[in-house]
C-alpha cells in the first residue's frame, strides 16, 4: 500500500495511531500521534519510543512492544501521562501484532484514545458516591444517637413514673386514709344525738375521701402498675385487660392468649407493657372496638405480643394523627431493644400490632415469674 495513502487513512483517525516495526521504531504515525508528542514527523520516524518520548515512558513502550511481537497476542492497557502543559492525561492503549505473508510477527500497529474526561467523570462520581456513603453513615451514626438518646428519656421516664406512683400510694394514699379514718371516729362520736345535717355532711366527707383513695390507687396504678414488678408481665398484662374492661364500662371485651414466657428484664417487661398499655388504648380510644384479642408468647428467646382488635381501621390519609404518634412510639420502644413492630389494618377491618423483641434475660427487678 503506497505510504501516502496509509498516512492519508491514519490521519482520519481522531485517536493517535502509528505503525512500528519489528524493533519498535516507527514507521508511520499519524497527525494526532505528532501533536500528543510534539514532534514533527522527521523527527518520529525511524527512531524507537525511548528516543520520542521521555525516558521512563519510552521504557514502558519498549516492553509492551516486545510483549506483543513476543505473543503475538492483542493488548488493551489504560495509562496516564502529563501532557506538554503540565496537565495529567488519561489514554486507553490498544496495540495489536501486525503479521507478514508467511505468519510472522514483523511489527506492531497501535491507536491509543484521550479518555481524560471519562475519568474525570467517573472520579467526580466516585468522589459523590464516597461523600454519599459518608452523609449516610454519619445519617446512621445520628439515627443512632437518637435512638440512644430516646431509650434514655424513655428509662428516665419510667423511673418518673414508678417515683411519682410509689409516692401517690404511700404517702397521699395513706394521708386519705389517715383522714377517711378521723371522719370515721367523728362519726362514732357523734352519737345518736347529733345534728342529722352534721351526719350528712361526715358521710360526705367519707365518700368524697373514699373516692380520691380510689382515683390515686388508679392513677399510681396507670403510671406504674405495681403488679409488673411485683408478679410480672402477664399479671401486669391481665390488670390492663380488666381495667379497660371497667373503663369502658363493659363497651370492650378482652379475650388473653398469655403463655408463659420465663425470666424477662425489666426493659423489655416494661417495653411490651407499654407497646400493649398503647394498643389496648388505641383499640378504644380510636379504633372503637368492642373486641380486642391479646396474644403473648416465647419462642426461641424471642417475645412476641399481638393485639389485635375489630374497630375502624387506621385511615393512612392521617398521619400526624394522635394515634400515627403512638405507632411510632410502639415501634421506637421495639426498635430501641433490637426488636421490630409491624401494623396492619385495613379501613373498616380493624387493627393488628405485632411486636416482636429479643428477650435479654432477668436483670434487676421487674423480671416476670
Amino acid at each position: 500500500m503506497d505510504v501516502d495513502l496509509q498516512r492519508a487513512i491514519l490521519n482520519n483517525i481522531p485517536d493517535q495511531a502509528w505503525l512500528k516495526d519489528v524493533g519498535s521504531r516507527y514507521i508511520l504515525v499519524n497527525d494526532a500521534f505528532m501533536a500528543a508528542c510534539g514532534r514533527t514527523e522527521a523527527e518520529i520516524l525511524g527512531r524507537t519510543p525511548d528516543q520520542v518520548w521521555s525516558e521512563e515512558w519510552g521504557q514502558v513502550y519498549l516492553r509492551t512492544d516486545k510483549a506483543v511481537v513476543a505473543s503475538g497476542i492483542r493488548r488493551r492497557y489504560e495509562e496516564s501521562r502529563h501532557a506538554r502543559d503540565g496537565s495529567l492525561r488519561w489514554f486507553d492503549t490498544i496495540k495489536m501484532p501486525v503479521r507478514g505473508r508467511d505468519g510472522e510477527v514483523v511489527g506492531t500497529v497501535g491507536i491509543s484514545r484521550d479518555i481524560t474526561d471519562r475519568k474525570r467523570s467517573e472520579q467526580a462520581l466516585l468522589a459523590e458516591v464516597e461523600k454519599g456513603e459518608r452523609t449516610r453513615q454519619e445519617l446512621l451514626a445520628s439515627r443512632a444517637q437518637l435512638r440512644e438518646l430516646s431509650a434514655y428519656l424513655q428509662s428516665v421516664r419510667e423511673a418518673e413514673r414508678t417515683r411519682i406512683s410509689r409516692e401517690l400510694h404511700d404517702e397521699l394514699g395513706q394521708s386519705l386514709t389517715a383522714l377517711r379514718l378521723g371522719l370515721s371516729f367523728i362519726e362514732a362520736q357523734q352519737g345518736s344525738d347529733a345534728d342529722e345535717a352534721c351526719r350528712k355532711h361526715v358521710q360526705m366527707l367519707k365518700e368524697i375521701a373514699d373516692s380520691t383513695v380510689e382515683a390515686v390507687q388508679r392513677i399510681a396504678a396507670d403510671l406504674r402498675p405495681p403488679l409488673l414488678d411485683e408478679l410480672g408481665l402477664n399479671a401486669a398484662i391481665e390488670w390492663l385487660a380488666e381495667s379497660l374492661s371497667e373503663r369502658e364500662r363493659g363497651g370492650i371485651t378482652c379475650e388473653l392468649a398469655l403463655h408463659p414466657v420465663g425470666e424477662i428484664s425489666a426493659e423489655v417487661s416494661t417495653a411490651v407493657f407499654r407497646i400493649a398499655q398503647e394498643a389496648l388504648t388505641n383499640a378504644c380510644r380510636h379504633g372503637r372496638a368492642d373486641r380486642v384479642l391479646v396474644e403473648l408468647s416465647d419462642t426461641g428467646g424471642v417475645l412476641r405480643l399481638v393485639v389485635s382488635d375489630n374497630g375502624r381501621g387506621i385511615d393512612a390519609s392521617k398521619t400526624g394523627h394522635r394515634r400515627s404518634l403512638g405507632l411510632v412510639g410502639m415501634r421506637e420502644r421495639a426498635l430501641m431493644l433490637g426488636g421490630k413492630l409491624a401494623v396492619t389494618s385495613e379501613k373498616g377491618g380493624g387493627t393488628r400490632v405485632e411486636a416482636q423483641i429479643p428477650n435479654t434475660g432477668c436483670s434487676g427487678k421487674g423480671g416476670t415469674r
